[in-house]
């Protein structure tokens, strides 16, 4: 059997738990910038899509 010793330097080394939270910091970080991206491309396309309506009327 492994000492309590030997479990908390493995628990110690594992760096898988530190991995995960920075690949689910870097992907909530990708989507806010995509929904700012969208939000600011779509507030540009308003008055385009407004004048294309009013022509084809």
């Amino acid at each position: 059997m492994k000492t309590i010793l030997q479990h908390l330097t493995k628990f110690w080394r594992d760096e898988s738990g530190p991995t995960a939270i920075e690949y689910a910091i870097m992907g909530s970080l990708i989507v806010v910038v995509c929904a700012a991206t969208i939000a600011s491309i779509g507030v540009r396309l308003v008055p385009w899509y407004q004048a294309t309506a009013n022509v084809l009327r």
